[in-house]
């Protein structure tokens, strides 16, 4: 009987300290932290963006329920980007809705893919799925992760098999600032 005390005890600690959640659960918690915040970004050095450079790079945790998270991601004045993640029982789906100022849908959208594993509570990846594999072709190779962490929050993309580097936006959370407003599309 003494020898089961010991682990039933570490059990019960590791349960009383959060541990039986997942690494995908304690991500989207602390992501879920910041909900209702605006943080800007910047492009990390090696990156060269014309269509970015230059702008204002803003991200906002705008909505948060159980299953759902959504982040606009502006450019500038460009309000067309909403990161969408969609938490999937120990997994998350990232998808990439992109609009039009009119609100409508633009032909390339709901791109992305899901986590193949938990991940951990300050990193999930997202190989590209089959729907974005058909919509976008160049894109089946494409790899999307996100880093979490007290300081920061980054965007970053790989086309896998190409010599082109990686795409990274770095997102300052120790700084808020003024919401920016619904995106293109959204409520």
């Amino acid at each position: 009987m003494k020898k089961l005390f010991l682990p039933i005890l570490l059990f019960t600690v590791m349960l009383a300290n959060g541990q039986e959640k997942s690494g995908a659960q304690q991500f989207w918690d602390n992501l879920r932290a910041h909900c209702g915040k605006a943080y800007e970004g910047k492009l990390a050095p090696h990156v060269t963006n014309d269509a970015f450079s230059g702008k204002t790079l803003t991200m906002f945790v705008r909505t948060c329920d159980d299953g759902t998270i959504t982040i606009p991601f502006y450019v500038g004045e460009d309000k067309s980007r909403t990161w969408v993640l969609t938490l999937e029982g120990e997994r998350i789906k990232l998808k990439h809705d992109h609009r039009h100022e009119d609100g409508s849908e633009d032909k390339i959208t709901q791109y992305g893919g899901t986590s193949t594993n938990s991940g951990s509570a300050n990193l999930q990846f997202f190989p590209a799925d089959v729907e974005t594999a058909e919509l976008i072709g160049y894109a089946a190779t494409n790899v999307w992760w996100i880093t979490l962490d007290e300081n920061t929050f980054t965007y970053n993309l790989k086309r896998i098999g190409t010599e082109n580097p990686a795409f990274n936006v770095i997102f300052d959370l120790n700084t808020p600032v003024e919401a920016p407003g619904a995106q293109w599309g959204w409520e």
